[in-house]
């Protein structure tokens, strides 16, 4: 027996390979506290960095680097959040995959733009209204957006580096024929403003026809929340 049999042996499920894939701006760093307890339960991760300051990359060039990351790798579960989500398809038609989950993330339908998926879901309404709730202003800041629930450490990096997305990959077509026939999660944060918990819930039911697992968190749940989401990604 060699030695992958026997961590296949000892890792429920079987050994698989979790494919990180960021949100905007690219950053696999992001992952950074999930990759330390994915491994520790024995399994493969690739954080993967994307071109997403660059003005010649749209999605097909995000996809090709995923591709490139997993090609080869067994059992690849694509973990997708944010903009991310409008790469994950695409990798999927590219290399056999596991299952896909979407973390936070915008999920696409066929032909569709990361720029037209704002209205066609009805994410800025959904957006301004659960401002009014919450009593935090509609205008977009990273403190009140994304930063809320990070530690003082988290949030100090992000806002030193705050890896800008180029606006090319907004008018990038999502060319995929369909889902594939694999396992689809969709893991919503209960206080994500930038996506409230409940439009989540909506897009995940249209689009996916299947109901949305929620965790605590808001929209950088790998940051806040990362022994849960690793929890929760153990389970796939």
């Amino acid at each position: 027996m060699t030695e992958m049999d026997e961590m296949d042996e000892r890792v429920p499920g079987g050994r698989r390979t979790f494919a990180l894939i960021p949100g905007a701006g690219g950053a696999g760093i992001y992952w950074h506290r999930v990759v330390p307890l994915l491994r520790a339960a024995g399994h493969e991760v690739v954080a993967v960095d994307l071109p997403g300051g660059d003005p010649g990359a749209g999605l097909p060039e995000y996809a090709a680097v995923v591709e490139a990351a997993v090609k080869g790798r067994p059992d690849v579960v694509l973990v997708a959040q944010s903009l991310g989500g409008f790469t994950a398809p695409l990798v999927a038609e590219l290399v056999p995959v596991r299952a896909i989950v979407f973390v936070n993330a915008m999920i696409p339908v066929p032909g569709e733009t990361p720029g037209a998926w704002w209205d066609s879901t009805g994410q800025p309404q959904a957006y301004a209204a659960a401002a009014e709730r919450g009593g935090y202003s509609t205008e977009f800041d990273l403190e009140t957006y994304f930063l809320h629930d990070l530690s003082a450490e988290d949030a100090a990096a992000i806002s030193a580096d705050p890896r800008p997305e180029d606006d090319v990959v907004f008018g990038s077509a999502c060319a995929f024929g369909g889902w594939p026939p694999v396992p689809i999660r969709v893991v919503a944060g209960t206080d994500d403003r930038f996506f409230p918990v409940e439009f989540q819930r909506r897009v995940a039911r249209d689009r996916l026809g299947i109901d949305a697992d929620v965790l605590p968190g808001g929209h950088l749940l790998a940051l806040s929340q990362p022994e849960a989401l690793a929890r929760y990604l153990r389970g796939i």
